[in-house]
């Protein structure tokens, strides 16, 4: 991506129920002209120090958050409160799976109780269904049909990193 359609914000953490991946982030990086960062982290460690650290990236990056957004953190609270403190803007990956409306429904009600400023919801992995997960009532942005490891940017389904941008400056205008 140019210089010319600068990103929307420092950077990205991307969410997942078990931790993101970080194939993932090497598959979303290039078609939002973002850098995938991967640093050390665990559960032990604290949020609030690590988003500081994090606070003084250079702009233009994409974190893959390795722990469940949710799981209890050695200090009070959770992942999601502390990116809710940090106003910090997340994308939440869920898999594909037949009862796949349960999984993102809660981890979304979670991120918005703590107020997360979560950009929407991508399936990782096939079959996408979009008339199913239109009835689903969540704010999907689509899929990255990864499977088995796949790190090919050139399969994103180029209207997804524009609707994440579009997600991304829509919130910070309303953050304003």
């Amino acid at each position: 991506m140019s210089s010319a359609h600068p990103w929307p914000g420092p950077g990205l953490v991307l969410l997942a129920p078990a931790g993101a991946q970080p194939q993932v982030a090497v598959c979303l990086a290039q078609p939002l002209g973002l850098r995938p960062l991967t640093l050390p982290l665990s559960s032990a460690d604290d949020p609030s120090l690590f988003l500081a650290a994090l606070a003084q990236e250079p702009p233009g990056w994409l974190l893959p958050l390795p722990l469940d957004p949710g799981a209890d953190l050695g200090v009070p609270g959770c992942w999601a409160d502390a990116l809710a403190a940090w106003r910090q803007p997340a994308l939440l990956l869920l898999p594909a799976g037949p009862a796949a409306a349960g999984l993102p429904r809660a981890y979304r009600a979670l991120l918005e109780l703590a107020g997360v400023p979560l950009l929407g919801l991508v399936q990782v992995g096939l079959p996408w269904s979009p008339e199913q997960r239109r009835g689903d009532g969540l704010p999907w942005l689509g899929c990255l049909p990864l499977d088995g490891g796949m790190e090919d940017p050139a399969a994103v389904d180029p209207a997804l990193p524009l609707l994440i941008r579009r997600r991304w400056a829509a919130l910070q205008g309303a953050q304003a």
